[in-house]
């Protein structure tokens, strides 16, 4: 049993190099990624338990976590909505300007986040293009919680459209046309023949989003308002503590963030190889 284990370990793939790609994989990603977070856990837990409590239940703490993570939420779930929809007109339908309309897609990824902080509060701002109107209307987007999940919303929205682009593109229309000739209607078609086959591709565009959203700080800073209690993200806040030269705060805020935005990704990625595999969730 044991040496066929071993047979089935060494007989990985029909290329050679496996031991040496893997060894370079796992020492690579040890001193890029395994090393700084057990750095951190060990920081964090040298406090002891009652200390790493302490800062970790304070009031403004847990309230910078809960706008962090609920504004990602949020912004995450209308993008991945959003992003179905636009990701679909691109796929499915020609019309001029196409080819412009899918480059402006990118823009996020390429565009400075302070840059695009600025920008949308200029344009949110109570004397911006669209802010004048919406305050006017009772609905502030400047400086207030609001503007996180918009800021939230313009970083997180390529990785949902591109990571269900070409899922759409690669679906078959015979599907669609099968469904049709069955006296299927289109709303039928949509979600019994359509959606099941993007709905794994959705959920990796949501995760996508969401990771970018809770670590972003660039382009929230200047739209948020910074209040505490308010409207002050995590990210902000361990800049403070840093600041502050409180290394611990800081430490016990990373890590409460590392292990949360874990738990959620570790939850929605295990739902995503469900359905993938045909398995209900």
């Amino acid at each position: 049993m044991a040496s066929a284990l071993a047979r089935r370990w060494r007989q990985a793939g029909p290329l050679p190099g496996f031991g040496l790609t893997l060894g370079v994989t796992l020492t690579w990603l040890s001193l890029i990624v395994l090393i700084p977070l057990i750095a951190l856990l060990v920081k964090a837990a040298g406090l002891g338990a009652h200390g790493w409590w302490a800062i970790a239940s304070d009031a403004r703490v847990l309230a910078a976590l809960k706008l962090s993570f609920g504004s990602a939420l949020i912004a995450a779930l209308i993008d991945a909505l959003i992003g179905t929809l636009i990701a679909w007109v691109l796929v499915r339908y020609r019309f001029p300007g196409r080819t412009l309309f899918d480059a402006v897609i990118d823009l996020p990824f390429a565009l400075p986040t302070a840059v695009a902080g600025i920008a949308l509060t200029a344009i949110y701002a109570g004397n911006g293009w669209l802010g004048h109107g919406l305050e006017a209307a009772g609905i502030k987007i400047a400086y207030a919680p609001a503007g996180i999940i918009v800021a939230l919303l313009f970083v997180g929205l390529p990785f949902a459209v591109r990571t269900l682009q070409p899922v759409l593109e690669s679906l078959h229309h015979e599907h669609e046309e099968a469904a049709a000739s069955l006296g299927a209607d289109r709303f039928t078609t949509l979600y019994k023949v359509v959606l099941p086959q993007i709905l794994p591709a959705m959920l990796t565009g949501f995760s996508l989003a969401f990771a970018r959203g809770v670590g972003e700080y660039g382009s929230v800073i200047f739209i948020a308002g910074n209040l505490p209690y308010v409207s002050e993200i995590a990210p902000l806040l361990i800049v403070i503590r840093l600041e502050e030269f409180d290394y611990h705060g800081a430490t016990v805020i990373a890590t409460l963030m590392l292990g949360a935005s874990f738990l959620i990704l570790f939850l929605v990625n295990t739902l995503q190889r469900r359905l993938a595999r045909g398995q209900p969730a």
